[in-house]
């Protein structure tokens, strides 16, 4: 059977996140990270992804499907780099790893409005600095007022949130890794466009564009499908080879 690892961003943990793939685990051995911090684990005093990044490694096992949205994204680069010989596929979507494309003014602004954000944001008011990340994010998801007691906890982790502005992507021993590689993007935000964009070229990568949910991309209707069609055709191939470039 088949293992498949899935790494949750910011704010919700795994479940939450990965909802509508939740049924691949009745054809796939299904590994859904909830990241320390996040629910059912307790608050931690700091988040990040270099930290996370060799337990997701971890999780891998003898070897895995690896997939990350956002923050996620970025740590399953780096867990993919950590142990690229475990890794029979990766897929990301819209990881914010914006140094990839430093010099593009679309994910320069996106770095400056999310470190001006962690910066001079409301950190004593866990709700109202969630709605102001979701912004930058250009997330479409509607949050309750007070937040859910999950949600909450959520957002006092993104207020100790490691910014992935910091992330150095380890793109040379990516590309040299002979794992097929996946962009996803809900083409939405020019930022987000742009790192993958760099990201479909440097890995290189297929990419797939899946409009309509902003930020949250799992929800379409398609991701699934073509999450699946991506490690099936992976794991007809062997994991090996590097994949040739395609859009959908």
């Amino acid at each position: 059977m088949q293992r498949i690892v899935l790494v949750h961003g910011s704010v919700v943990n795994g479940p939450a996140t990965w909802a509508n793939q939740l049924q691949l685990a009745e054809r796939y051995d299904l590994a859904v990270v909830n990241r320390p911090g996040f629910p059912p684990n307790p608050p931690v005093d700091r988040v990040d992804f270099e930290q996370d990044a060799p337990l997701v490694a971890a999780e891998l096992g003898d070897g895995a499907h690896l997939a990350g949205h956002s923050y996620g994204g970025v740590i399953a680069l780096l867990a993919a780099a950590l142990r690229p010989g475990a890794v029979r596929s990766l897929t990301v979507v819209e990881p914010p790893a914006t140094r990839v494309a430093a010099g593009h003014p679309a994910a320069d602004k996106m770095a400056k409005e999310a470190r001006e954000w962690w910066a001079s944001g409301p950190k004593d008011d866990p709700e109202a600095f969630l709605r102001g990340f979701l912004r930058t994010t250009g997330s479409t998801r509607e949050l309750p007022s007070p937040l859910r007691p999950e949600l909450e906890q959520g957002a006092r982790m993104l207020i100790v949130e490691r910014g992935p502005w910091e992330a150095e992507i380890p793109l040379a021993a990516l590309r040299a890794a002979h794992f097929p590689k996946l962009v996803v993007s809900g083409g939405h935000h020019p930022g987000f466009d742009a790192i993958c964009d760099v990201l479909e070229q440097e890995l290189p990568a297929e990419r797939t564009v899946l409009p309509g949910f902003g930020h949250s991309v799992p929800r379409h209707a398609r991701f699934t499908g073509v999450l699946v069609e991506f490690v099936e055709r992976a794991a007809a191939s062997g994991g090996g080879g590097v994949p040739g470039r395609g859009r959908s």
